[in-house]
């Protein structure tokens, strides 16, 4: 199965948003340039989740589907199987992708003008999406010490102002890769408590986990939070199925997932029949098996990856717990990122998410998918060494 990791697929001019768009973006070259920045994967999803695509390709109708209980008891055994988080059918609520999710919570369970707080550096669509809501950001600085980021909620209770209703959770932490213990997600969620905000932890990369850590579901770790937490997970970034548009949020609170389901109803908002296919055949043993092979490519890939670019003077890929999504800081060069920027863009060819789109403490970093064929992140080694080469 290790084979299915490495195979070469030339995404070019597919529609492939992370290597279609990569110029217009960032000006990196499509013809020659690497596209490491969206968090997507370049080789293959399981065979289980191609086989059940292609029996409804060959079915040749996609008509009105209703078996919405194949999804939810798939997505209840994945909890169990792979997270021992017990969870009822009843709780899931089928959203049309995690980004529909979290704008979904921000417009039933917040108001125009309301506060939502995130810890960062975070996933850059929180905050844009809190904006595009006509919402406001509040900023809490995660602390960082040597290679790990760690929580200050003292600093951060100083931050709040008063007018906040929510808080968004990254866990596993994007963009540090970062596993939070089951001590620190009960402080997060008596934090929210103490200043009476909604919770959403966003749990999409939890089966990204690397040998040696343990995940822990929010809800698992401080289940009194459940009168106020939303769950956000999905097939999406472990088996790279994005384009499907499928996410689930779990609310075990009955009150909290009727006013999700009144407002998607509402608005007649479903997601589709061919994602949710999908990810039922995902979520099954022989999806399992392939995850596990999986993370043993991206192992590899982080052990490759880090050498290289720990090699080069100035650069540090800080040790990932979790996800496929190097976080390398390169404030030890002494250059600003605007100019460290332009050599990984016009020099290595390497296209990556900006450090500082994902808020206070990304400044001086940059993030860099590994979730390819070897052979590319070898590439990018190589490129980078050479991008930097006066430095040696």
């Amino acid at each position: 199965m290790k084979d299915l990791f490495d195979q070469p697929i030339d995404r070019r001019g597919t529609g492939s948003a992370k290597w279609d768009l990569m110029e217009k973006l960032f000006g990196v070259p499509q013809e020659d340039g690497l596209a490491m920045w969206t968090a997507d994967s370049d080789y293959p999803t399981a065979p289980c989740v191609r086989d059940a695509l292609q029996a409804q390709v060959d079915l040749g109708i996609f008509g009105y589907f209703s078996a919405m209980g194949l999804y939810t008891s798939a997505v209840q055994w994945w909890m169990k199987e792979r997270h021992d988080w017990h969870i009822e059918q009843e709780w899931i609520v089928p959203v049309h992708g995690l980004g529909n999710g979290v704008a979904m919570c921000l417009d039933v369970y917040t108001a125009p003008g309301d506060h939502v707080a995130i810890f960062s550096p975070v996933y850059h669509e929180f905050a844009a999406k809190i904006r595009r809501a006509d919402r406001v950001v509040t900023e809490c600085p995660l602390k960082r010490e040597g290679d790990r980021y760690e929580l200050d909620l003292e600093d951060a209770q100083s931050r709040l102002t008063g007018k906040e209703t929510m808080l968004i959770w990254c866990s596993p932490q994007n963009p540090s890769g970062r596993v939070w213990t089951a001590e620190e997600l009960r402080a997060v969620a008596e934090f929210a408590k103490r200043n009476d905000l909604m919770l959403l932890s966003d749990e999409v990369h939890h089966d990204l986990v690397y040998p040696g850590e343990t995940f822990v579901p929010m809800a698992v770790a401080a289940p009194e939070s459940e009168e106020r937490l939303v769950t956000l997970t999905a097939a999406s970034k472990t088996f790279n199925i994005a384009g499907q548009r499928v996410g689930a949020l779990t609310i075990s609170d009955a009150g909290l997932r009727k006013r999700m389901e009144d407002r998607l109803t509402a608005l007649d908002s479903k997601p589709n029949a061919l994602g949710l296919i999908m990810t039922a055949a995902a979520y099954s043993p022989e999806g399992a098996e392939w995850v596990d092979a999986q993370i043993a490519h991206l192992q590899g890939n982080r052990a490759v990856f880090d050498e290289m670019v720990n090699a080069i003077p100035g650069l540090r890929s800080i040790p990932l717990q979790a996800t496929y999504l190097a976080w390398v800081d390169f404030s030890g060069t002494g250059m600003t990122f605007d100019e460290a920027n332009a050599r990984v863009r016009d020099i290595a060819k390497i296209a990556v998410s900006p450090g500082p789109s994902f808020g206070a403490g990304g400044e001086t970093f940059m993030r860099v998918n590994l979730a390819a064929p070897r052979a590319i992140i070898e590439e990018a080694g190589t490129r980078l060494q050479k991008a930097f080469a006066d430095l040696q």
